[in-house]
């Protein structure tokens, strides 16, 4: 009976060996882009333009001047402010250095909501300054940026800008530069979180909102408070240094390169930021 019923008992098939087409080449059946990204976030600032010496720096000078402020950012000094996440935060830190001078030795000396107010509006008149930039064609794209967009979006996968930037003032760079694309891109920017870069909320945030698993989003960043960020949000990061980066420390990003690069140039494609790939 034992005999009988074992012959009577389904037998476990064998996987199934791949199929030879008519030319002789083997076809696999398999899940597409199983571990693909599911979401490239790209920073702004020095990631999708060189906005920091020309743009950003400049109208920071432009609203000082504006302002009658003896204030003026060089270059060599900009790229230190740039270690401080935010304009608004990046302005109070400045005027906090030198106290002894205006606006902080007797227009605001208080580190009160009055103070917070005004430089607030010197933010806002700072980004309608850095917008008119943009608008005048005088930040182009860096190398390779649109090309990503379009393979992540061919390929399925979500495409947002993370930023501590104003928010305005990346939807500008957004819709002045990638018009295209403009639709499908997704802003997160500015005060939409309280803690700015290295803090990760602003890359939590965008993950959340997209319904994507922080461990299958590729993070495009410049800076070293960027790539902390990206990587205490459980990102992949891929730096793609920029003129004030260039002697940063990237000992923690998953991979580094001088550009993203134009087609026939490329220094990276979406198709290889697979995980496991070609860089992890």
């Amino acid at each position: 009976l034992a005999a009988l019923r074992a012959a009577r008992a389904p037998r476990a098939r064998a996987p199934a060996a791949p199929r030879a087409s008519a030319r002789g080449a083997l076809r696999v059946t398999a899940l597409r882009n199983f571990d693909y990204p599911e979401a490239i976030l790209f920073d702004c600032d020095g990631v999708l333009c060189e906005t920091e010496r020309d743009g950003h720096r400049t109208t920071f000078n432009m609203t000082f001047k504006e302002q009658g402020l003896a204030h003026e950012w060089g270059v060599e000094q900009y790229g230190e402010l740039l270690k401080i996440g935010g304009g608004k935060e990046r302005m109070t830190h400045y005027f906090n250095s030198c106290a002894d001078v205006e606006p902080f030795k007797s227009m605001y000396p208080e580190d009160n909501d009055e103070r917070k107010a005004w430089i607030k509006s010197l933010h806002l008149r700072k980004t309608e300054l850095f917008l008119e930039v943009v608008q005048a064609g005088k930040l182009p794209l860096r190398p390779g940026v649109a090309r990503l967009v379009k393979e992540a979006l061919d390929n399925g996968a979500q495409v947002a800008i993370c930023s501590t930037s104003n928010e305005k003032a990346v939807t500008g760079i957004r819709d002045k530069m990638l018009p295209e694309f403009a639709e499908k891109i997704q802003v997160f920017a500015g005060d939409i979180v309280e803690k700015k870069k290295p803090a990760p909320d602003v890359y939590v945030l965008a993950a959340k909102t997209l319904g994507v698993d922080p461990a299958r989003c590729v993070v495009i960043e410049d800076t070293r408070i960027g790539m902390l960020a990206g990587k205490a949000a459980g990102m992949r990061v891929c730096v793609t240094k920029s003129i004030y980066s260039e002697d940063e420390d990237f000992s923690g990003a998953d991979a580094v390169f001088d550009c993203i690069g134009d087609a026939g140039d490329e220094r990276f494609k979406f198709d290889e930021l697979t995980t496991p790939g070609a860089y992890w």
